[in-house]
């Protein structure tokens, strides 16, 4: 997912990188929005990215079927949303756009649909700038999820979202790059309290549940690599981000089990795709 790193930038530690990558870009450090952009199969990541991305599929060998499926259950949130007559969408920690950005969705539905995303990491901001130039009805906003008033406040979010009315918050796999000391569940209560009844939260967060081993594991390879940690969470910790909110059928379940577009698509064993994932209604 989306998840973005730092925010920290240095200048370019090599020369001859691509022409797309921003000034001030460490290209040496992975970066959590590029790793994810890698194991999805996109092209705007760099080696320490790719180093990163293949140490978590040696730990999980499914790490790209888990990005795939989180990216899928975007799609299937959004097309709810949107039959629910959501209209207007806020997209925090984004990442780098690639198939099936949540405008795309959207639109396709309803070419009036307005999506703004946020992001703080600079090639899913600039990236997200170029696809979305022309599109009036979408805008990429530079802040932090730690800084919802930021957010909330910012023109390009006020010009897009009239949060008197009912709204989709998208908060994927993003959180548990947010530590216990934080608060993240402040953060997303911050945000609740500004969206108007009807709205919904859209969420997935990693958990150690199923696989606490493999989950310690991947941790590890991850917070050697990347300046933002992970912290993974039980089901009852992230359950408690949907406080005011009512849980939309089926409930806090595993990326597959969230309304599959086939049956099929529902493994025997749900729980090796490590994220749970909800849908929680503003009353």
């Amino acid at each position: 997912m989306p998840g973005t790193g730092s925010g920290q930038v240095r200048r370019p530690l090599v020369t001859g990188e691509p022409d797309w990558v921003p000034p001030g870009v460490d290209t040496q450090r992975a970066n959590v929005a590029r790793v994810y952009d890698y194991l999805l199969g996109g092209s705007h990541n760099f080696l320490a990215d790719q180093d990163l991305g293949r140490a978590i599929a040696a730990v999980e060998p499914k790490a790209r079927a888990i990005a795939r499926a989180n990216r899928a259950f975007v799609g299937r949130a959004v097309r709810f949303l949107m039959a629910a007559g959501i209209r207007q969408f806020l997209d925090i920690g984004s990442g780098i756009p690639t198939q099936g950005n949540v405008h795309e969705v959207a639109q396709q539905a309803d070419p009036g649909a307005r999506v703004t995303y946020v992001d703080i990491d600079p090639v899913a901001i600039a990236h997200s700038r170029a696809i979305l130039a022309g599109n009036e009805n979408t805008a990429i906003i530079d802040a932090d999820l730690r800084d919802p008033e930021k957010i909330l406040a910012h023109p390009a979010a006020q010009g897009l979202i009239d949060f008197g009315q009912p709204a989709g918050l998208l908060i994927v796999a993003i959180l548990h790059f947010i530590s216990d000391a934080e608060d993240p569940w402040r953060l997303v209560a911050t945000l609740r309290d500004a969206l108007a009844p009807g709205s919904y939260l859209v969420l997935c967060h990693a958990t150690n549940e199923s696989k606490p081993t493999v989950a310690q594991a991947a941790e590890k390879v991850y917070n050697t690599s990347v300046a933002t940690q992970v912290h993974m969470r039980s089901r009852a910790e992230i359950l408690r981000f949907f406080d005011g909110f009512d849980l939309v059928d089926p409930g806090l379940v595993y990326i597959p089990e969230w309304h599959p577009d086939s049956p099929a698509d529902v493994p025997s064993d749900p729980s090796q795709f490590w994220g749970l994932v909800g849908v929680g209604a503003k009353p």
